[in-house]
């Protein structure tokens, strides 16, 4: 359920939770003094360097710099984000979380609501015809033939469509209001849209029938255990091999992976995630005590697909087929993934030798030797080359300034840090270039930035036509390759508004928010998001001097902006930690000198109007 959770909630939550026994149940503390230490589950380290101390309600690691309260540590450990560790913690002390419902999200909820319900009965109609079905026998046969047990059925609620035209229609549908909501989740087609409508049931009293039919069914679940959509594979030789539910309010493609909520659930940390094609990759996978792999549902990988990954493992293991083919899919999921390469993340590649998939790669050569075979996958960074070089000479002064050509644009992708160095310094190498030489190459010549709506210049900040909203919108269009461009750019880059700037100080400081004693009551007025966000924020943080970035998180969440702030978390600051809250000041005087000048400047506009326009002297 979307919709800000209440700050009295999430006080009285931490207030309830002990962050000793909270951490103990994942990680072993051993009492050490006043506090408790262990080993960091969040980096590698022979000597206990992670303490927790019970009086603050506070962990931290003296080795890799993790730190924060009981709901942070639920959330870097169990890879979830804020909600779903309020959540988490919630039913551990058999709490459920309230909601501050907004209209429009209330709204969206409740048309919603009928259509998961549908979505779950339909899932439970199904598993039960696999169980009770007189046509069930080929679906269980080869189901079996796949090796796949009633334990992994079960898990992944495998169901069985039978064949006729409307046996779900007939059984869920008895009401026009469960039809509507099965129509809504692409369970039903209309007979007189559909090409096959000529083989359609000429039931006068049914004016749809169900889009499975005689099919095994892969229900697909959301973050949260939800039937949002399902695939069905046939049984015969009907066309096509495997059919999708199409998207609806609840169900988008380019979002979604098969198995990502049943990994989630596998039991032990994730520590990498395995992509593959199919659903009885998947499935056979998991059959083997490989419970990791998750697969597309008929997209490409997408980007959203790989920073929700991203926040789960620092590790993905790409697997295709060797072929041509395959390694074109492999290179496009790697051009998505350059923006995204962050330190400590890695991406890798197994290409599967020609006839093979998982299912019969694992079952010929076993779980220990597949796994093996993943450990051993080919990095990005190898695969990046190896694409390169093709139909190149490195020997030639040609064949180098063409590898320079070509790698120039994508190695300029990727973020700042010591990754991106080293691709650079890899790069020099083959070019039998010095590092600087290099860096001052892909320097001297940025590529060209996407034109701003807006012009040449970029808007004001405080401009409301260029709102907090209208910048999120444009930075999420943009490429994310502005803070490696030269002076000569600057003028086309998207310049943050003032009300995120502040709202990024705040969350990574949040006591900043105390320095501000001006009055804001000229910015309260503000129609963008962003500025209203940024006051609520303020006063949250005034009437709560220890608030925590996590807790201010959790507020954000449900907003427009919400859940996008923890990404621009992530951004390059530039401003250290000890000028942030000068910073934070100067921007709120800004924004009120600019509130102030507007509304001058609106007043003397009315004086003018009221002085020259007809009728008024």
């Amino acid at each position: 359920m979307a919709g800000l959770i209440p700050q009295a909630f999430i006080d009285d939550l931490l207030s309830r939770s002990d962050i000793v026994d909270v951490i103990d149940k994942r990680v072993k503390l051993r009492k050490t003094g006043r506090n408790y230490s262990a080993l960091c589950p969040f980096h590698q380290e022979k000597t206990p360097s992670f303490s927790v101390d019970p009086d603050k309600q506070f962990y931290y690691c003296f080795g890799c710099g993790a730190g924060g309260n009981v709901i942070g540590f639920v959330m870097n450990f169990d890879h979830l984000d804020f909600p779903e560790s309020v959540e988490r913690l919630a039913t551990d002390h058999g709490l459920e979380v309230p909601r501050e419902e907004n209209r429009a999200t209330a709204k969206r909820q409740s048309e919603n609501a009928p259509l998961l319900s549908g979505l779950e009965r339909a899932g439970k109609f199904y598993q039960y015809q696999l169980r009770q079905h007189a046509s069930r026998g080929q679906a269980v046969d080869y189901l079996k033939s796949r090796g796949v047990s009633g334990e992994i059925a079960r898990q992944f609620m495998l169901g069985f469509a039978p064949p006729g035209w409307d046996n779900l229609l007939s059984t869920l549908g008895k009401t026009p209001e469960t039809t509507k909501a099965l129509f809504k989740a692409g369970l039903l087609i209309e007979k007189d849209k559909h090409p096959d409508q000529h083989d359609a049931p000429a039931n006068a009293n049914s004016h749809y029938y169900d889009r499975f039919r005689d099919r095994i069914i892969f229900p697909i679940r959301d973050n949260r255990g939800r039937v949002i959509a399902f695939g069905g594979r046939v049984l015969g030789d009907g066309k096509p091999k495997y059919l999708n539910s199409p998207e609806t309010p609840v169900f988008h493609k380019g979002r979604e992976l098969y198995g990502f909520y049943e990994a989630r659930q596998a039991g032990g940390k994730l520590e990498r995630v395995l992509i593959v094609e199919g659903y009885m990759d998947v499935i056979a996978l998991a059959q083997m005590g490989i419970h990791n792999a998750m697969a597309t549902l008929g997209t490409a990988t997408s980007a959203d697909h790989l920073k929700r990954l991203f926040r789960l493992v620092s590790e993905i293991v790409f697997c295709f087929d060797g072929d041509d083919a395959g390694r074109a899919a492999a290179w496009r999921a790697l051009q998505i993934a350059l923006p995204l390469m962050q330190d400590g993340r890695r991406l890798r590649f197994l290409f599967l030798p020609e006839g093979e998939d998982p299912d019969s790669l694992v079952r010929k050569i076993g779980k220990e030797k597949f796994v093996a075979k993943l450990d051993a996958a080919v990095p990005l960074e190898d695969f990046f080359f190896e694409k390169l070089f093709q139909g190149l000479d490195p020997r030639s002064i040609e064949g180098r300034a063409r590898l320079a050509s070509l790698a120039k644009p994508l190695i300029k992708q990727l973020p700042k840090g010591i990754y991106g160095q080293l691709m650079v310094d890899r790069l020099a190498e083959h070019l039998g270039l010095s590092r600087e030489s290099l860096k001052n190459l892909l320097e001297s010549a940025p590529d060209a930035a996407e034109p701003s709506p807006y012009g040449s210049v970029p808007p004001s900040p405080s401009d409301a036509a260029y709102s907090g909203d209208a910048w999120m919108a444009d930075r999420n269009r943009r490429p994310r390759n502005d803070g490696r461009m030269n002076r000569t750019s600057v003028r086309t880059v998207f310049r943050k508004p003032a009300s995120l700037q502040a709202i990024d100080l705040l969350l990574v400081r949040p006591e900043i928010a105390q320095a501000v004693t001006q009055d804001l009551a000229p910015l309260r007025t503000a129609h963008d998001e962003a500025t209203r966000l940024l006051l609520s924020l303020i006063d949250l943080a005034h009437r709560n001097p220890n608030i925590e970035t996590y807790t201010l998180l959790g507020y954000c969440y449900g907003s427009t902006l919400g859940g996008q702030l923890t990404q621009l978390m992530k951004d390059e600051k530039i401003t250290p930690a000890e000028g942030m809250e000068r910073e934070f000041v100067e921007i709120i005087d800004n924004m009120l000198s600019e509130s102030h000048r507007r509304l001058s400047s609106a007043r003397i506009l009315d004086e003018l109007k009221s002085k020259f326009e007809p009728g008024t002297r």
